[in-house]
């Protein structure tokens, strides 16, 4: 910075310039231009929530082990109270707390897309079902039917919960099979015929193994627009749920109406610009709050599409 010289009637006199003013600009922030909120990557978002995951696990750990000798005399007093002579002892009861540890809970993960929709016009609620390439956590209780008995063991031994033919149609007309220990049925081609009669106690379509074992998810739009759907467990990892959130995106963007938006005035239409989505939220089972996902990382047609835009 040069100096400048200036003349006075006395003297000579240098002195420095002055400073130029700062400009100080303020954002205008009222009730109807409220201050943007926070969004993060979508990456960023899933990596947040299963953080938050660790620290409750953590958390309720250290409780279970802190409160273990609380158990304990809460248990021996439950089983003196009782009376029963073969009660287990005070180390009994001990020893059995020892053995069991905390469960931790693997919370799902939930998406609620807002989208420029107007389910109230045609065209405009959007439903239907898709696979996620990793499912998305549920376990369902299946059913077998088969005649054949050597496919009926192996499907017991697999995970299914009944399994059998004429004699299991039987049971479940009179009722020694509850319809609630199950959520799914398959069927081999010869029982088709078989199942006609307790159709309507089963209550739902029967499905082919390849469709049961893809793990396909139902979406629907509710009367505000949004989609409101599961994108898999706390256990699958980032990676496993960007591959889910993926498909997703890319479902609900081959669905997009040709005419959209709710529009002023009632007109509605989707003019130039108007946008599809308008915000997103990632949120958990036990999670306080949910996380603003940035658009730009779950628009398919976004040169950002899940990566981070920064």
């Amino acid at each position: 910075m040069s100096n400048v010289i200036r003349y006075t009637a006395q003297k000579l006199v240098l002195c420095r310039p002055a400073a130029p003013a700062t400009l100080h600009f303020q954002s205008y922030v009222t009730r109807a231009h409220p201050s943007p909120l926070p969004t993060a990557p979508i990456q960023d978002a899933l990596q947040r929530l299963i953080s938050e995951m660790d620290e409750r696990h953590l958390h309720r750990s250290q409780r279970w082990e802190n409160n273990k000798d609380k158990r304990v005399n809460q248990r021996s007093t439950y089983l003196t109270a009782r009376g029963r002579p073969t009660h287990p002892s005070e180390e009994g009861v001990r020893k059995e707390a020892a053995e069991k540890e905390y469960r931790r809970m693997d919370e799902s993960l939930e998406v609620a897309l807002q989208l420029n929709l107007d389910p109230r016009k045609p065209g405009q609620a959007l439903r239907g079902s898709f696979s996620l390439p990793h499912g998305n956590g549920k376990k369902f209780g299946v059913a077998v039917f088969t005649d054949n008995m050597e496919l009926a063991k192996e499907a017991l031994a697999n995970g299914a919960v009944v399994a059998g033919g004429a004699s299991l149609i039987e049971d479940i007309k009179n009722g020694h099979v509850s319809l609630t220990s199950f959520q799914r049925t398959l069927a081999s081609p010869e029982m088709m015929s078989q199942l006609s009669s307790i159709a309507r106690l089963l209550d739902q379509l029967l499905e082919t193994l390849e469709q049961q074992q893809s793990g396909i998810s139902n979406y629907r739009t509710d009367k505000e627009g949004i989609v409101r759907i599961g994108i898999g467990r706390g256990s699958f990892g980032v990676d496993k749920l960007m591959d889910n959130m993926r498909e997703l995106m890319n479902e609900i963007q081959s669905i997009k109406p040709e005419s959209f938006g709710k529009g002023k005035k009632g007109k509605g239409g989707s003019a130039k610009g108007t946008k599809y989505y308008l915000k997103a939220h990632l949120s958990t089972t036990q999670s306080k709050g949910s996380v603003l996902v940035d658009l730009r990382t779950i628009d398919p047609t976004s040169s950002f599409f899940m990566s981070d835009p920064l």
